[in-house]
């Protein structure tokens, strides 16, 4: 028997229970490590980054795509196949993207970008197939207990990340340069394991599945007002969570002004999350999933408002401000399938893997697009009051809207000129825009630092790159010379009065974009509120169980 007086699962039942944790690991360290690796992509192949944004781009929205798909699978065909699917495109995902080297060497950057443009969607499918099997396979290994079972799981998603951080850290301490293949590659230990622990071993069936619910009531359960009413906050909570976490670290380094600083408050918020994780059960037992839930995105709101502050502007200030925000953001995920598990059993799988691929569809095309957006937006308005001079030399010639509004309502989505980034480069922590071919120079050598400087070493990097008789990319070439005579004429003699006022406008920008984020969890905090008030009104929040014939009780 468990601590809670339920029967103790099965040796084989915690076998797949770990296993199905190291699924989350895998995916952690995939999505940490591919944020540091990206700059090798660029040093190696000469991606812009527009190329590199492609790259990644599809990673969050073919993880949700693929949990909705094959959760339509997933009491069709079993969790046991799935799993073996899921194993051969996380296995495949690393061949193709491994690929990348030689297939450069024999069809350029075109045939490199194909290869990791794939290998990532493939490494996306593969964790959104786990992603569609172990959370119904946790419901239905922990009847009893789900959701204190699905935070202990999902426990391993901020583990993989702070393993991918520390892979980071390490590496860049080595003075010889660790190829990105290697890096990435340590995301294949956990999918050994979780492959090796799931070989050939049977799978219960779901709940759902067992009680002999077929698939068009499953279809009909999703239908429920309450239950549509929980997926519309899963792709709020995709947003906040999944969509800050994309940008928090890129964020803190501008305002910590200190890239290792602003890693190590992103490893203890994860840290944070990692360890309270484990310990939902006995939470929950005191307060209820919805009141979890509502403290949760009470402590999410004051978090993200902090850190939105200009007078958060000290290392101590800062964590603590990211301290609120790291409890806040522990228990949404988990806590919030916890309840759709609980309450509605009869839409099973089907339910769990709508609402996961919510969430994370809501992520790739919402947070973490819309958070950038509200960084240029914030940060332009605040240029136009500091210098309006500064703006008119730095300010994009196109206009983008918001992402996702632009491209369906073009006249409803508020335009914005943004901040050349381009000629940002001059400003920015790396300087100049030619660090994609340094590597091609003296590899054990970063660029100068320099913001006065950085771009007048990148075009003598080029031009050392084009007297060795060595391939510099056209639009590359072109970048830059443009770059140069922009900075000679415009640039260089504007550099002393442009450089705080844009530095300036970067911060608030940054500031802002949190901020406004912290609405959305208080959105959150209203829906559950909400939630809990109509429980109350209906004799409490109580879990919904099925027999062996299919029917409910509490």
């Amino acid at each position: 028997m468990d601590g809670n007086g339920n029967e103790a699962p099965s040796l084989n039942n915690r076998i797949l229970f770990w296993a199905s944790f190291f699924t989350l690991i895998a995916a952690g360290i995939g999505f940490s490590v591919r944020g540091f690796i990206l700059k090798d992509w660029g040093n190696q192949f000469g991606f812009t980054q527009a190329e590199l944004g492609g790259i990644t781009g599809g990673g969050l929205v073919g993880f949700g795509v693929a949990i909705i798909f094959f959760s339509f699978l997933a009491d069709r065909f079993g969790y046991g196949k799935l799993m073996l699917i899921a194993f051969l495109l996380h296995a495949s995902s690393a061949v193709v993207t491994f690929a990348a080297t030689p297939v450069y060497g024999m069809y350029g950057k075109e045939g490199a970008f194909w290869c990791l443009y794939v290998g990532m969607w493939l490494f996306a499918l593969g964790n959104g197939t786990c992603e569609a099997v172990i959370n119904p396979l946790t419901a239905t290994l922990f009847p009893n207990n789900k959701t204190h079972w699905l935070n202990i799981l999902h426990a391993g998603w901020p583990g993989g990340l702070i393993l991918g951080a520390v892979i980071g850290l390490v590496f860049g301490q080595i003075d010889t340069p660790i190829r990105w293949e290697i890096k990435l590659g340590i995301f294949l230990v956990p999918v050994l394991l979780y492959g090796f622990l799931m070989f050939n071993r049977p799978f219960p069936r779901s709940e759902a599945s067992a009680s002999g619910v077929s698939t068009g009531t499953m279809i009909a359960s999703l239908f429920a007002p309450i239950l549509i009413f929980l997926f519309l906050l899963h792709a709020l909570v995709g947003y906040v969570e999944l969509g800050t976490d994309s940008w928090i670290t890129n964020i803190s380094s501008r305002i910590l002004k200190d890239e290792n600083t602003a890693l190590m408050a992103f490893v203890w918020t994860n840290a944070l999350m990692f360890t309270l994780r484990f310990f939902a059960g006995p939470i929950v037992h005191k307060i209820n999933p919805i009141g979890l839930l509502l403290v949760s995105a009470i402590l999410g709101t004051i978090g993200l408002y902090l850190l939105g502050q200009a007078f958060v502007d000290t290392v101590p200030l800062y964590i603590a401000a990211v301290t609120v925000y790291g409890i806040g953001k522990t228990f949404y995920w988990p806590t919030l399938l916890g309840v759709i598990s609980e309450r509605f059993p009869k839409a099973g799988a089907l339910a769990l893997g709508i609402s996961g691929g919510i969430g994370m569809i809501s992520a790739g095309l919402l947070g973490g697009p819309g958070i950038g957006y509200k960084q240029d937006y914030a940060a332009v308005d605040k240029l136009k009051q500091l210098s309006p001079e500064t703006y008119d030399r730095y300010k994009s010639a196109d206009a983008n809207g918001f992402p996702i509004v632009s491209g369906f309502m073009p006249d409803l989505a508020p335009k914005i000129a943004g901040l050349d980034n381009a000629k940002l480069k001059v400003f920015g922590d790396h300087a100049g825009n030619l660090a994609k071919i340094k590597a091609a120079v003296d590899a054990k050598k970063e660029p100068p630092k320099d913001l006065k400087t950085g771009l007048e070493a990148d075009i003598e990097t080029m031009r050392k790159e084009l007297a060795a008789g060595k391939s510099v990319p056209d639009e590359l070439q072109k970048s830059l010379n443009g770059q140069l005579e922009w900075w000679e004429k415009e640039g260089k003699p504007n550099f002393e009065k442009d450089e705080k006022p844009l530095n300036e406008a970067r911060d608030y920008g940054d500031r802002k974009a949190l901020m406004w984020t912290s609405y959305v969890p208080a959105v959150l905090a209203v829906g559950f509120l909400l939630l809990l008030l109509y429980f109350s009104s209906t004799g409490g929040y109580k879990q919904v169980h099925l027999d062996k014939s299919g029917n409910t009780s509490h």
